[in-house]
């Protein structure tokens, strides 16, 4: 796994996403959502997982203002920007994609599974999902 550490934007994929986030916006939030729920796909690899958990994260600084776990600068500035009422409709596509990151199928949930960090990201996931609902 290409992490370094257990929040949201501390892998290789989730980095790489805040820069789509500043580039398309809304459509690279939604996308993420989209992908980690696809019902062609039984299993959910990894790197989808963490692209799922970074949007969930970029998502609830939009509608909270907390940006705290936001890592790279200009999606702090694109989320100051954003308008928490035009993104406030994918709230529940969020929750759910964090339910198949942590559930059965997901490659993301069972590496956490074999490291000894998994408490801390289970932690990090419960904050992420008390943040959205």
């Amino acid at each position: 796994m290409s992490a370094w550490g257990t929040g949201p934007f501390e892998n290789e994929a989730a980095a790489g996403y805040a820069y789509e986030v500043v580039q398309d916006g809304p459509f690279a939030l939604a996308e993420a959502f989209d992908v980690a729920l696809d019902p062609d796909h039984e299993d959910l690899a990894a790197e989808e997982g963490h692209r799922a958990v970074a949007a969930a994260e970029t998502l609830a600084a939009v509608l909270t203002g907390d940006t705290s776990a936001l890592t790279d600068a200009a999606l702090r500035d694109w989320v100051q920007g954003a308008d928490p009422t035009e993104l406030a409709h994918l709230r529940g596509h969020a929750l759910e994609a964090l339910d198949r990151v942590t559930g059965p199928g997901s490659e993301l949930a069972g590496l956490w599974e074999d490291s000894e960090d998994a408490d801390a990201w289970q932690r990090d996931i419960l904050r992420l999902r008390a943040a959205l609902i």
